[in-house]
């Protein structure tokens, strides 16, 4: 339906109508001030080159859409006295927010220096996409804000995450329709499945339709309106319509869909709170079509501007050296009569704050959209429940992610009540072997149900959708705003959200230089189905390099943990999920694997990130051994000590080190890594020039990179997966990589001083074994006898 003046009986009146188009001027003045003025701010004197910044940087075309949405919001909000953050999707639409921002005065809260008066001002304009300043799009660095706007395509799955366990918030998003066409976007409309009217708050999606792109046309604002309006009531809302060219128009149309949204949303919301209705609502959702960079220039030097591409960015592009467009850009400025917005000290006039609402119901100080206000610590249990008995290394075998899911159930269950924590990911809970939370909370569920369904649940807080774009986003909003969760999910589909992942530590590293941003909780990644165990899958299920990509980014926000057995899991799991401000990747395996370590060695263990195994290998701890067999990942860490058995037996002589590697970023240099070794403390657990074999779970590349400029480096010699992938046996996977006990071995004996010549024999063994293997598996389906039989002996 379309909502006009007429269809909102009750709206606001004319007077208010106008005080509303009052705060609206001021918010574009003030948006087109940031783009093009470091002085005269108020334009008390005719403006001069002088004035105009020497880059003109930023984004017009969206802005006015923007602050007719802001404008809207805070009538609401103070008539209704809502609790409500906005998620602003549009990339650059940061001239709009900080300009709103500034008006309430939230930005002076944030910024004392910038201060709500004609200096401040000043201020405001010259900090805008200037050196030292701020950037052109919603940031961490902008109050109110929740989503980062450099990248298109989640603002509508943040909202979601924000808006799940806030039974009392309005998340508002408004949704460019320039991003309304990427992927991410696509999928996060599906999110209204999942919304709890008992638990969770509301989301109300404002699509803004102004027809462009940077230089094309948007798919959905050429649809006929038809075909647009079947494409979003398929979605499962109920769409308002709100467009047109003349502001005092739009105002009322935009009061009239914001009312007629809310009152439904309120509706839907007692009726399921109050009355128990269980079936899924169509949420309201307001389209707004105006014109790309509405009330700016119509056009410049004889080609239309407003209402097309060319109103993106700058739409007058030579000021400092056209006299023409100087004056056009003068008479922009002055048309939004700044005379009557400002006082004589350059405060916002009374009629301007007519409508702002005060304290922390201003978007731009809502607590919710600086969540580490709002975060509890996570109730963690004992471990020594969840622990699994280990009497000696290497005798007993357990699946690891089994394990943790019991932890992660205690953790469902403490917090039942106070609802702040989620797991995620992409229908893999069960298969990841966590489905030991279903005992506490079923998977969030609000579309149709069969019989044969297990474990759906209207308030389930563990949320599954085969989209790793959405399920990200929803965490991504969830942590934002206060709360605490995992993603799990297959280690070679989360390249999926690498993007995502990417924005998310830029976010951390930047809110970490603003004091007045609280630190919120980790995200935290467990990835498992991993590379060396997917047997019936294959290549296209074979992928570890998600950690090589994380570790590229802020030294200061990542951590890479590859705990080798079911207690470390836990330990790791334990200090991952207390964690602040990191994005925290865990790898681990799914399949039985060996049990190594009691609980408290794998407390100690996990403290150290790396260290000695004492016990499996044959070392003398007063001299230097003649080798050193490092892992890290849980079936490398098999191959080497299986190898270290191997030379036990056939080697006994040779002095032997085994050093297993939970925290890879412990390979670093510690000026590099917060957790990065000293080279002394480096050199005393890998020696400084013995040959190091290291069997690693991913990329081999990757340890090189991490630890080359080690004195031990030139005598460093790593195993890994090398893309040699495809359907078959376990052990014939870690064969064809290279990472299999018998080739291990051979490398020691390769590398050794003095050892290629004695040991001949058994290295000729190793390798008779190797096409043994190879022609044992061909033949019987399964491997050898010999591999799957090991255990630990020492």
């Amino acid at each position: 339906m379309s909502v006009t003046p007429s269809s909102a009986p009750g709206g606001p009146s004319d007077e208010e109508i106008r005080a509303l188009d009052t705060h609206w001027r001021a918010a574009n003045y003030l948006a087109a001030g940031q783009i093009y003025l470091m002085a005269n701010p108020l334009l008390r004197e005719p403006l001069r080159p002088e004035h105009i910044k020497p880059r003109l940087l930023g984004h017009w075309g969206t802005s006015p859409g923007l602050n007719l949405v802001h404008t809207h919001l805070n009538r609401v909000i103070s008539a209704r006295d809502l609790d409500a953050v906005c998620v602003w999707g549009p990339g650059h639409g940061g001239p709009a927010v900080l300009a709103n921002s500034w008006l309430d005065g939230s930005y002076t809260d944030t910024y004392p220096d910038v201060t709500r008066d004609e200096a401040g001002m000043a201020r405001l304009f010259r900090r805008f996409s200037f050196p030292g300043g701020v950037p052109s799009h919603v940031a961490p660095e902008t109050p109110g804000s929740i989503h980062e706007g450099g990248e298109l395509g989640y603002a509508l799955s943040h909202a979601y995450g924000a808006a799940f366990d806030n039974p009392g918030l309005l998340v508002a998003c408004v949704i460019g329709d320039g991003e309304a066409e990427t992927g991410p976007l696509a999928a996060s409309w599906h999110g209204n499945k999942f919304l709890d009217p008992v638990h969770d708050g509301a989301v109300l999606p404002i699509l803004h339709l102004n027809g462009y792109k940077i230089a094309n046309p948007t798919v959905l604002a050429r649809l006929p309106e038809g075909e647009l309006d079947a494409l979003l009531r398929g979605y499962g809302h109920d769409p308002l319509y709100v467009g047109g060219n003349d502001p005092l128009t739009v105002h009322h149309a935009m009061a009239g869909a914001m009312d007629t949204a809310l009152d439904r949303i309120t509706a839907i919301q007692q009726e399921a709170r109050a009355d128990g209705g269980t079936r899924r609502p169509h949420w309201p959702l307001i389209v707004l079509r105006t014109p790309k960079g509405w009330t700016g220039p119509a056009e410049v030097d004889g080609l239309p501007v407003e209402g097309t591409w060319r109103a993106h960015q700058v739409p007058l592009d030579q000021v400092r050296d056209n006299p023409s467009h100087l004056r056009q850009l003068e008479d922009w400025l002055r048309s939004y009569r700044p005379e009557e917005l400002f006082d004589d000290h350059g405060r916002p006039a009374a009629r301007v704050l007519d409508r702002v609402p005060e304290g922390t119901r201003r978007l731009g100080a809502n607590p919710h959209a600086n969540g580490g206000l709002l975060l509890r610590d996570l109730p963690m249990p004992p471990l020594e429940r969840y622990a699994v008995p280990v009497d000696k290394p290497g005798a007993t075998l357990h699946e690891p992610t089994r394990v943790l899911g019991d932890l992660l159930a205690r953790v469902m269950a403490d917090t039942a009540e106070r609802r702040d924590f989620r797991l995620v990911g992409p229908d893999e809970t069960a298969s990841n072997r966590l489905q030991a939370v279903y005992t506490a909370t079923g998977k969030a569920w609000q579309a149709d149900t069969l019989p044969v369904d297990e474990h759906l649940a209207h308030d389930g807080r563990v949320m599954e959708i085969l989209s790793e774009h959405t399920c990200q986003g929803w965490l991504e909003g969830y942590l934002l705003t206060g709360r605490h969760g995992l993603f799990s999910c297959y280690e070679a589909f989360v390249h999926i959200v690498d993007s995502m992942v990417n924005q998310h530590i830029k976010w951390l590293r930047t809110t970490r230089a603003l004091p007045w941003r609280a630190p919120i909780a980790s995200l935290n990644y467990l990835l498992t189905s991993h590379v060396w165990r997917q047997d019936h899958n294959g290549f296209s299920h074979q992928d570890p390099g998600f950690v090589d990509h994380v570790l590229n980014k802020s030294p200061e926000a990542v951590r890479v943990y590859f705990p080798p057995d079911a207690n470390t899991l836990l330990a790791t799991a334990d200090h991952v999920l207390r964690s602040r401000d990191y994005v925290n990747v865990v790898v681990a395996g799914k399949q039985p694997c060996f049990d190594w370590l009691t609980l408290d060695q794998a407390r100690a263990h996990c403290a150290r990130g790396a260290g000695i195994w004492e016990w499996a290998g044959t070392d003398d701890s007063s001299r230097e051994p003649d080798v050193v067999l490092a892992c890290a990942g849980d079936v490398p860490t098999q191959e080497v000590l299986a190898a270290a058995d191997l030379l036990r037996r056939h080697l006994p002589d040779l002095r032997v080190r085994v050093v297993n590697v939970v925290d890879l970023a412990r390979l670093m240099p510690a000026e590099e890594h917060p957790h990065g070794m000293p080279d002394a403390e480096f050199d005393a657990l890998f020696t400084h020039d013995r040959p190091v074999i290291f069997a690693y779970h991913g990329y081999p590349w990757l340890i090189h990179r991490l630890a080359y400029r080690r004195a031990v480096h030139p005598q460093l010699h790593v195993r890994g997966y090398k893309e040699s992938g495809t359907t078959t046996t376990p052990f014939d996977m870690v064969v064809r990589n290279d990472v299999d006990r018998y080739r291990l071995v051979m490398d020691v004996i390769d590398r050794v001083p003095g050892l290629a010549v004695r040991a001949a024999a058994v290295r000729q063994e190793m390798a008779d074994r190797r096409t043994r293997h190879h022609d044992w598996i061909r033949e019987h389906g399964t491997d050898l006898p010999e591999v799957t039989d090991w255990t630990w002996q020492g």
